[in-house]
């Protein structure tokens, strides 16, 4: 049977978004098992946003619509008032998206990988990336490639690209897989850090909402 997605959002103080960063206009999606966005719109400022979801609601799904990695059978995603399907070249240096499960990057070292990126983004912060890499204490597995890093410390090292490289859009996929308690508490303080930005989205999508974290916005997804 058709599976659908529904929205609720919340923001503080139920304004209006005033700073709309990313819109998306009647966006639909199906697997050919399964649907999962149906006729799917939202507007979102500057700052945080949590995709929240059990188990299979969609929320992997989205992130790959949102950064280009999927293509939606209808709608419209708009980035800074550009539609990425109109000038997905354009908007590549925009949108910040690494899927945690894949292996594509395994055999980079992590310090490689990181190198590489101020190439693709413009607004590369390295001064951002020294203090992610040492507040998530991963100088040691800098020179080490990607497949011999535990599960926490992959994440760790792509949460460090993804904060540092400034992409107007950032997306961030279960953040806290393999983390133990202190790095959990480092994470949330780097996502709070980013809740006041006025020029950047960063979109987490988790199965529930990380403590400590002002969200200005919770995308709740659930299978109907």
């Amino acid at each position: 049977a058709a599976r659908f997605v529904k929205l609720l959002l919340f923001r503080k103080g139920n304004r209006v978004a005033d700073n709309v960063v990313l819109q998306v206009e009647g966006l639909c999606f199906a697997y050919p098992e399964c649907g999962v966005l149906n006729q799917w719109s939202v507007a979102l400022p500057a700052g945080l946003a949590l995709v929240r979801g059990d188990e299979s609601s969609g929320k992997t799904t989205l992130l790959r619509l949102l950064a280009g990695e999927l293509t939606a059978q209808a709608g419209r995603i708009t980035l800074q008032g550009v539609c990425l399907s109109d000038a997905p070249t354009a908007c590549a240096h925009k949108v910040f998206w690494v899927d945690p499960r894949s292996g594509d990057l395994d055999k980079l070292t992590a310090r490689t990988w990181l190198d590489g990126l101020p190439a693709r983004y413009p607004l590369w912060d390295a001064a951002a990336l020294a203090a992610h890499t040492e507040g998530s204490s991963l100088n040691e597995h800098l020179d080490k490639p990607l497949y011999a890093l535990s599960t926490g410390s992959k994440r760790k090292v792509l949460m460090a690209g993804a904060l540092a490289s400034n992409a107007p859009l950032t997306l961030i996929d279960e953040p806290v897989g393999g983390l133990d308690k202190p790095s959990v508490r480092y994470l949330a303080q780097a996502l709070a850090s980013q809740a006041a930005r006025s020029d950047r989205l960063t979109v987490v999508a988790h199965y529930e909402a990380l403590p400590d974290v002002p969200w200005g916005s919770v995308l709740d997804l659930e299978r109907l």
